[in-house]
C-alpha cells in the first residue's frame, strides 16, 4: 500500500491537469447542460448530488477515480466494514456503522456485536417511549416534561443538530441541550424549568470530562435546592457512557445508565446511546428510521462502483478543490433551516478527524490534508459572508444542502419553500457564472452611464465567478434522509482521510487541551 498519495500516477496526473488551462465555469456551462448534468450526478439512499458546477472536465473525473483505485479506497473501506483495527495509534476498530446495523442480520463485525447494539438500542427506545408515555415519572409523581441533556462535543453536537433537523416530529418531553461550562449557559436552560419534572441525561464517555462534570454537579445540586431528596435522584438523572462503574460511583442507577463503546468516536456516536435525547424527542420508531437512512448510505458505499458512489464522488471533489486547485477551505450551507446545525456537526467531524498532519507511517504529510470547514444558513449568509464569496480574493468551494419537499403546517409554506430553493439555485448560478467586465460594462452602458465612470463601475459590479460547488438534494427532510446525508459526510470523511493516509479517528489534539486543563487544576486546587 502507498505510503503518501503523491507516489501514484493518478495523483501525478491530476497535477498535469491542475496545470492545464481549466477553463471558466461559463464555458464548461454554456448551452445544453444534459450531458454534463448526466455525468456529474449521482442518486443514493433518497439524496441527489449535482456536481456539475465543479470546475472540472470528464478527464479530471476519470483521473480522481483512478486516484481513488490506486490508493485502495475499497480496501481500506471493507477494512473499516470488516472491524479491522484501522484506527492504528489506539489499535481499535471503527465501527459506528455496526451501531446501525440490521438486527436481522449480524453484519461483518460478527453477532457478539451486533446482539451488544441490538440489545442497548432497544433499552434506549423502551427508556425514551416510557419518558414519553408518561410512565417514567419524577420523584413525586409528575411526568417528565422537559429532558437536559449535559455533554461536549460528540455528545451534543450530534443530537442537538438532528433535533433541530427533526423538530417538526418533536411531539415529547421538550430537549435541551447544554454543553458550554459558562454558568449562565446551564443556568439559561434551568431558570424556567421545573425540577421535580426534568430529567437530566449525562453524556460522557469516560464520566471525567471536565466540563461536562462541572455541569453535571450543578445540575444535580438544582434538583436537590428545588426539592429532590437525595435518595430519590435516580428518577432523574441518566448517565450515558463507555464506563459504566464510574456514574455507578456517584449514584446512578443501573437501569438508567446506558452504554457505548470505546470503538465509536464521539463524533460518531449520534447513533448510540447518545441519541437517546433525541429517541425521545421523536419516539424510539422515528429514532431507528434515522438508523435505517445510514445504514441504506453504508449499503451503498459498500456497493456501488465507484464512479457512482456519492460518498467517495464527494470526496473526490474534495481533494480536487484542496490539493489541486488549492483551495483551504470549504464551506457548508443549508437551505433548510431546521439543518441550522449541520454545518458545525461535520465541522467537528471532518476537522476533528482530518485535521492531522502526519502520515499513518509516521512521516510528516507530504500533502494538505483537512480544509477548514465552515458556513451555516445559506439564506443568512447571502447577507453577510456571501459578499467575500463572490467578489473576496479568497476560491472557496460550497456545498449547498436543499430539500426538495415541504412539511411545515403554514398556510403559505408552499410559498416560503420556492422562495429558499430559488436562492439556492441563484447562488449556485451566480457563483459558477459570475458576470464579466465586458458584460458588467454593458449593463452599466445600457443604464445611461458612459465613459471612465461607466468602466470604474463596472470593476465593482462584475464577479469573476469559477466558484466551484456541489448542490445536496433531500428529497424529504425525514429521519432517514437525515441519517444517509450524515453517513455520506461520515464516509466522505473517511475516503479523503484513506488517500491522503491519515487517521482519521484519534484526536490527540483535542486530548492534549484535556490534559494540561486537569494538570492546571490539580496543580492550583
Amino acid at each position: 500500500m502507498h505510503s503518501t498519495p503523491t507516489t501514484l500516477p493518478a495523483w501525478q496526473l491530476l497535477t498535469q491537469h491542475a496545470a492545464e488551462p481549466q477553463g471558466h465555469l461559463r464555458q464548461m456551462l454554456d448551452g445544453d447542460r444534459s450531458e454534463r448534468f448526466d455525468l456529474f450526478r449521482t442518486h443514493a439512499a433518497g439524496l441527489t448530488l449535482d456536481a456539475s458546477r465543479q470546475r472540472m472536465s470528464a478527464a479530471v473525473q476519470d483521473a480522481l477515480l483512478s486516484l481513488a483505485d490506486q490508493a485502495q479506497v475499497e480496501a481500506q473501506r471493507d477494512a473499516m466494514f470488516r472491524g479491522d483495527p484501522i484506527n492504528l495509534t489506539e489499535d481499535r476498530p471503527v465501527l459506528h456503522a455496526a451501531l446501525r446495523g440490521d438486527p436481522a442480520q449480524a453484519g461483518p463485525w460478527g453477532a457478539d456485536i451486533a446482539a451488544d447494539v441490538e440489545r442497548e438500542l432497544s433499552r434506549i427506545c423502551h427508556f425514551a417511549d416510557a419518558v414519553r408515555a408518561g410512565t417514567l415519572k419524577g420523584h413525586s409523581g409528575l411526568p417528565i416534561t422537559d429532558v437536559v441533556n449535559i455533554g461536549i462535543g460528540g455528545s451534543d453536537l450530534g443530537p442537538r443538530m438532528a433535533s433541530d433537523a427533526l423538530a417538526h416530529l418533536a411531539d415529547g418531553p421538550k430537549v435541551h441541550y447544554v454543553s458550554n461550562p459558562d454558568a449562565w449557559a446551564l443556568y439559561a436552560v434551568l431558570r424556567d424549568l421545573k425540577p421535580e419534572q426534568t430529567m437530566v441525561v449525562v453524556s460522557s464517555k469516560t464520566f471525567t470530562t471536565q466540563e461536562t462534570m462541572t455541569n453535571a454537579a450543578s445540575a444535580r445540586q438544582w434538583l436537590i435546592d428545588g426539592g429532590c431528596p437525595e435518595t430519590s435522584l435516580r428518577y432523574h438523572q441518566v448517565a450515558i457512557t463507555a464506563t459504566p462503574a464510574k456514574p455507578a460511583e456517584l449514584g446512578y442507577a443501573p437501569e438508567q445508565t446506558f452504554l457505548f463503546w470505546d470503538w465509536v468516536g464521539g463524533r460518531y456516536s449520534l447513533w448510540s446511546s447518545l441519541g437517546l435525547p433525541l429517541a425521545i424527542a421523536i419516539g424510539g420508531s422515528a429514532f431507528r428510521d434515522l438508523l435505517a437512512g445510514a445504514r441504506a448510505m453504508d449499503e451503498h458505499f459498500t456497493s456501488a462502483p465507484l464512479a457512482d458512489n456519492m460518498p467517495v464522488l464527494l470526496a473526490l471533489y474534495g481533494i480536487w478543490n484542496r490539493n489541486f486547485l488549492h483551495m483551504p477551505t470549504h464551506l457548508i450551507v443549508p437551505y433548510a433551516s431546521r439543518l441550522v446545525r449541520f454545518t458545525p456537526f461535520v465541522q467537528q467531524m471532518d476537522m476533528e478527524s482530518n485535521g492531522k498532519r502526519t502520515h499513518i507511517n509516521g512521516d510528516l504529510a507530504e500533502v494538505d490534508t483537512g480544509p477548514i470547514v465552515w458556513g451555516g444558513l445559506g439564506i443568512d449568509g447571502q447577507h453577510a459572508y456571501f459578499q467575500l464569496i463572490h467578489q473576496g480574493q479568497h476560491q472557496v468551494p460550497v456545498d449547498f444542502i436543499g430539500v426538495e419537499t415541504e412539511d411545515t403546517p403554514l398556510p403559505m409554506a408552499g410559498t416560503h419553500h420556492n422562495v429558499v430553493n430559488l436562492n439556492l439555485r441563484a447562488q449556485a448560478e451566480a457563483m459558477a457564472f459570475g458576470r464579466s467586465y465586458e458584460d458588467t460594462l454593458a449593463m452599466m452602458k445600457k443604464d445611461g452611464m458612459e465613459g471612465p465612470a461607466a468602466q470604474a463601475m463596472a470593476r465593482h459590479r462584475m464577479f469573476e465567478g469559477n466558484i466551484p460547488s456541489n448542490i445536496l438534494w433531500l428529497d424529504a427532510l425525514t429521519p432517514a434522509r437525515l441519517g444517509a446525508l450524515i453517513a455520506l459526510y461520515e464516509h466522505k470523511v473517511f475516503v479523503q482521510a484513506a488517500i491522503w493516509r491519515i487517521n482519521a479517528y484519534d484526536q490527540w489534539g483535542v486530548e492534549l487541551g484535556k490534559t494540561m486543563a486537569k494538570a492546571m487544576e490539580q496543580k492550583n486546587g
